[in-house]
């Protein structure tokens, strides 16, 4: 499990945090001018230099994203160059993508940066501009909203990119595309001009990825432990039904892929800081706010308490917590994660995921009545960040494109580079996990010099 060093603040690791934003200067502006558009997207690297892989273009906002991160870490205005650039010429057909559940990664990484920026003066007051931003984000939380699967008048869910059937753990942290449209005052338009509820879709989307993808150890099925998390859930269209777990990316059912449990981690957090924001009439319909916070406080907690309980020492979790080779790792959890060995790779992006959900709980819960646990969780947060922050998982050799090594994309599907004299995919970087490390640079940057806390909505929490 996870040993937590409880010396450490957002300001001892202030300097570590800007060394992250030095070292990916020359990585942006160096992929900036060697990549062809025409290749597609970067996706991860092989042998140190990014290339892209088709299954979907759910990374090219973090590439523009990444370089505006850059810029509001340190002003560099060659970085909003290329983020701004980029998002005018490349991000329409994402606005408008019908095919994906990812428009929270895609959107809000590129047009919901930028329309932060401009609203805390970051960027020059220009009211065309911000229109523009504005109407992107609601055109893209409106399209989202609408790869809509009901299963009953209560529950729903955004469809994955596999079907009608398939609801995938990775979506919670696209809610934030629904949440900005409806902040925006932006609706769904449907048949006979039916006028759809966009934070309506989100609660229910969050609610059912609740109810089926997250375990709380109450004997659901053999493997019910609390906090785990499913990749994927697969219902029957024709009824509703709930028919099974599965996974895409995992292991297996009955495991849990890290990188899906961290977007659960992640989003939940993410999304208490958002709703606490929004007036209570908001939530009758849902049963009031009280209920929907508290519901969203204990899916983030029993999955923070996982990741803390499940989680090598240092932070840094393995791929799939059921990952077959595990068991000739020994006591793996109670020692440092070892990204070089010979039988299971970590998963760096989802260390960096996770290290921001806990960061953002420990934070809720001392705002709001509960100091001792928010400690423990703010506490896990830093400690992920320190290890993250460094050697070896900072990429500092210059003639590496990736900024955050030993990250996995599809380990069932071999996608990810073994190095030569390795039996285990480590040593590459994936653009998510780039970009998270950057986003975790920047919100401890921002606590540290008290500068105004970073949301995806662009408001204070």
């Amino acid at each position: 499990m996870i040993h937590l060093d409880p010396t450490l603040t957002p300001k001892s690791l202030q300097a570590a945090a800007r060394r992250v934003f030095e070292t990916a200067t020359p990585k942006i502006r160096g992929l900036q001018k060697r990549w062809k558009e025409s290749d597609g997207t970067p996706v991860f690297t092989v042998a140190g230099k990014y290339t892209s892989r088709g299954w979907t273009e759910w990374t090219e906002g973090f590439v523009y994203g990444s370089a505006i991160l850059h810029f509001d870490a340190t002003g560099d205005k060659t970085s909003l160059k290329i983020g701004r650039e980029g998002t005018l010429r490349r991000m329409a057909s994402h606005v408008t993508h019908v095919g994906v559940h990812d428009h929270g990664f895609n959107n809000v990484s590129t047009y919901g940066n930028l329309r932060r920026l401009l609203r805390e003066g970051r960027l020059p007051s220009n009211s065309w501009e911000s229109h523009f931003y504005d109407l992107a984000l609601k055109a893209s939380g409106a399209v989202q909203a609408s790869r809509w699967t009901q299963l009953t008048p209560e529950l729903g869910y955004i469809r994955s990119f596999n079907g009608p059937h398939s609801l995938f753990s990775d979506t919670i942290r696209s809610l934030r595309a629904l949440g900005i449209a409806h902040l925006l005052g932006q609706t769904l338009m449907g048949e006979n001009d039916h006028k759809i509820n966009l934070l309506a879709r989100s609660l229910q989307h969050a609610e059912t990825t609740a109810r089926y993808n997250v375990y709380y150890g109450k004997g659901r099925d053999t493997y019910d432990v609390p906090g785990r998390v499913v990749h994927e859930s697969i219902f029957n269209v024709t009824d509703g039904a709930y028919r099974c777990p599965s996974t895409q990316q995992g292991y297996s059912a009955f495991t849990t892929w890290t990188r899906g449990h961290a977007w659960v981690l992640c989003g939940y957090p993410e999304q208490l800081e958002f709703l606490q924001t929004l007036p209570e009439s908001n939530f009758r319909e849902f049963g009031g706010k009280k209920k929907i916070l508290n519901r969203f406080l204990e899916v983030a907690k029993v999955t923070a308490d996982f990741y803390l309980r499940e989680t090598p020492t240092d932070g840094i979790p393995y791929w799939d917590t059921g990952a077959p080779g595990l068991v000739h790792l020994g006591d793996y959890q109670n020692r440092p994660a070892d990204p070089y060995n010979f039988h299971e790779p970590v998963d760096s992006s989802a260390a960096a995921i996770a290290a921001q959900g806990l960061l953002r709980l420990g934070r809720y819960l001392q705002k709001h009545g509960d100091k001792a646990a928010g400690k423990i969780y703010f506490a896990a947060g830093l400690t992920v960040a320190r290890t993250l922050f460094s050697e070896p998982y900072l990429s500092t050799d210059p003639k590496h494109e990736g900024l955050l090594l030993h990250t996995v994309y599809h380990r069932p599907n071999g996608w990810d580079h073994i190095p030569k004299g390795f039996q285990i995919p480590c040593g590459e970087a994936a653009m998510w996990g780039d970009y998270h490390l950057l986003e975790l640079a920047l919100y401890l940057l921002r606590l540290a010099g008290g500068k105004p806390y970073l949301t995806f909505f662009g408001g204070n929490s």
